[in-house]
């Protein structure tokens, strides 16, 4: 995935300039996330069934998102 030029910001970033948190950008296949606070340094990119089973895992509390049961 080459680097996106759309990357999306939670609502809830913290007090202030809204740099406390992650951004995301998301393609059909990848999903890359990124430091806000350091937007230059390289994203991290991951599947997107991947990503969207972590985050549903931490929306549910089921577990820690990575496959323990």
């Amino acid at each position: 995935m080459t680097t996106p030029e759309r990357w999306q910001r939670a609502s809830h970033s913290g007090s202030g300039d809204g740099n406390n948190c992650v951004e995301i950008a998301r393609s059909p296949a990848r999903t890359a996330i990124r430091d806000s606070k350091h937007p230059t340094h390289g994203p991290l990119s991951f599947p997107s069934p991947a990503f969207n089973a972590f985050v549903e895992a931490l929306k549910s509390g089921s577990g820690n998102g990575l496959g323990d049961e």
